[in-house]
């Protein structure tokens, strides 16, 4: 179960850095619980999913490349990223890593956490 979640949520990042947001909502339980790691809380469902990202790629650049992939005791799964954030010229506004935890509703993404 683990490296089909693995290659699902890697998928998932190369759709979200195509900007491709409707491979990335379909994967997702309807009442997904994802963060709003550009301006702080958290969205809920796809809708809200959208309109965060849409509102997001207006001001920033953001891509996320998975660099290491661990399960954690509950199930979840643990993702470190390296994440490049760039303002809408290109200019380099941020570089970090950090980690997503993934939670999921059966073979949907139910929830996601970042921990840095």
């Amino acid at each position: 179960m683990t490296a089909d979640r693995q290659e699902l949520l890697r998928s998932l990042y190369a759709a979200f850095n195509a900007r491709d947001i409707d491979t990335v909502v379909a994967a997702m339980s309807p009442d997904v619980d994802w963060p709003n790691g550009w301006q702080g809380g958290r969205v809920v469902g796809h809708e809200a999913v959208r309109r965060n990202w849409e509102r997001q790629w207006a001001e920033i650049r953001p891509t996320v490349r998975p660099t290491a992939f661990s399960e954690r005791e509950d199930g979840s799964l643990e993702v470190t990223v390296h994440q490049v954030v760039r303002d809408p010229s290109g200019a380099l506004l941020d570089r970090t890593d950090v980690r997503h935890v993934y939670a999921f509703d059966g073979d949907l993404v139910g929830r996601m956490d970042v921990e840095t």
